[in-house]
């Protein structure tokens, strides 16, 4: 970081000087060098942006609480999902509208991750439950309840969802 701040200072204190000099020329050497510095500052900068978005999302997900919803269409099904919901312990986690684009997505094998959040060691319930329409163009809204067990690793949970390949229920669960 001090040495971004050295970099910083040289650039403001090197374009302080070319403003200050108002009508003498300007070299092409000193402005390619000038623009050179800036880069590298810019460069320094989106790389400090980047480490702490890693830091942040380790220190609100740590991996010894994180669980991963993801969502998916079953393959061949005809199944147009409109809306999807997802509770963990009773508490709605996700709630997701789908657009064409989204849904086309899926159809075409695309996972979606719906939640990622912190739950604690233990056993917890989850619900999902969805809505859409049939190939024949009947309503479907099913739902479902599910029982996981969070170790100390980051949990990947997934379902997997269908109009009727799955017969009554509509809806696959398990650990990814």
């Amino acid at each position: 970081m001090p040495t971004l701040m050295r970099k910083f200072l040289y650039v403001l204190l090197l374009w302080a000087s070319v403003a200050s000099s108002g009508s003498q020329d300007i070299s092409q050497e000193q402005m390619r060098s000038l623009d050179e510095q800036v880069q590298e500052i810019k460069s320094d900068v989106l790389n400090i942006a980047a480490e702490l978005g890693r830091l942040e999302e380790r220190l609100l997900y740590p991996s010894n609480t994180q669980v991963a919803v993801f969502v998916a269409l079953a393959g061949g099904d005809e199944l147009r999902l409109d809306a999807v919901q997802v509770a963990i312990n009773g508490d709605l986690v996700a709630h997701y509208i789908y657009s064409f684009k989204e849904l086309e997505a899926l159809q075409n094998g695309g996972v979606q991750r719906l939640y990622t959040g912190n739950v604690p060691t233990g056993e917890h319930q989850v619900s999902v439950s969805y809505n859409g329409k049939l190939k024949n163009g009947k309503d479907v809204s099913r739902s479902e309840q599910f029982v996981f067990v969070k170790g100390v690793e980051p949990k990947m949970l997934g379902f997997t969802l269908a109009g009727s390949e799955f017969g009554q229920n509509g809806i696959q669960f398990g650990d990814w």
